[in-house]
């Protein structure tokens, strides 16, 4: 049967307005069932705290599971190329961080381009690191530990949460900017690290506040001084390593992620919910114990920001000539 030409227009329009009307269901009904966050280090580090306070008060807002898959391994990469890979339905997202700028430079051989192949959703957190020792070892502040590292090179172990790590990354600008040797011992996550820097195994990390301050207030750990160039709300007596290493300055983050082509109406609504929740006076007395900030803004506004620091570590990555293994 020969549809007349208005009706086979009519019918055109139709299929073609389909998929928005269906991007729009699928928005509108989002999250239907369990969303997972992939985070690239083992449990109990930095960023897979800032991932299970984020999946509990987005489970809590939208009524609907947000499972944390904790997926270690080539400093984010192996978590990364999960979320690429994954359908852009926004029931797979990515605990993005610092380790996926300074990635783009520190391997060559990359499946993904981060910036094209992942959506900026929303910043979560910003914070500095501190230099932590075992409590065992006798120098107390930043002066002491130059002084007896250069006096003993080779001899003070490093421990970091893999390479290209923000605590790889910031113990090489330090050692970058004072001439000292210290060597790097590489886990699969910051929770690892820390275990063997309270047993002794290793001497000194440069470690988030948030997977650390308890132990520097238990006194487990002696603190030595904060990585950013301002002081720590959340540890206001110890001193930033710039007072000895002029211009020092290093602070982490965390953000969400979601695969490329993923629906604009999902991103908006997650971005909308993840931003609530960091306005939340539950949410920021949390922060506030663990030392870290919000980095609140538009998927634009994260995006932006991920680039910026794309660039700047990238510089630092070349110029130290850390290499992927």
């Amino acid at each position: 049967m020969k549809l007349p030409r208005r009706k086979l227009l009519h019918l055109a329009a139709g299929a073609a307005a389909f998929p928005t009307i269906l991007r729009t269901a699928n928005a509108d009904t989002y999250p239907a069932r369990p969303v997972r966050i992939i985070v690239g280090f083992a449990p109990a580090g930095g960023m897979d705290i800032m991932a299970r306070l984020i999946g509990q008060s987005l489970s809590e807002r939208f009524g609907q599971q947000f499972v944390i898959e904790n997926r270690p391994g080539a400093a984010t990469n192996i978590a990364t190329e999960a979320v690429v890979n994954a359908p852009p339905d926004g029931y797979t997202l990515l605990l993005a961080g610092f380790p996926n700028a300074s990635n783009a430079t520190l391997y060559g051989n990359l499946k993904f381009n981060f910036i094209r192949d992942i959506a900026p959703v929303a910043g979560l957190s910003r914070e500095t690191f501190v230099i932590e020792v075992n409590p065992s070892l006798s120098f107390k502040t930043v002066p002491e530990l130059i002084t007896h590292a250069k006096a003993n090179p080779g001899k003070i172990n490093m421990a970091s949460a893999g390479i290209g790590s923000g605590n790889h990354i910031a113990g090489e600008l330090f050692k970058m900017m004072t001439g000292v040797n210290l060597v790097p011992v590489h886990y699969r996550g910051a929770g690892p690290a820390l275990v063997d820097l309270l047993g002794g195994q290793v001497q000194v990390m440069f470690a988030s506040i948030s997977s650390s301050i308890e132990y520097v207030r238990a006194g487990k750990l002696r603190a030595l001084a904060v990585t950013a160039a301002t002081p720590s709300p959340a540890l206001p007596d110890i001193p930033m390593v710039a007072e000895f290493v002029p211009g020092y300055d290093f602070s982490f983050w965390t953000g969400i992620g979601a695969p490329r082509n993923t629906p604009a109406e999902i991103v908006d609504k997650l971005n909308k919910e993840i931003n609530a929740a960091l306005a939340d006076p539950k949410m920021k007395a949390r922060f506030a114990e663990l030392g870290v900030i919000a980095l609140r803004g538009s998927p634009a506004d994260f995006g932006k920001f991920i680039a910026e620091e794309t660039e700047k570590w990238g510089k630092v990555v070349s110029f130290a000539g850390i290499k992927s293994e």
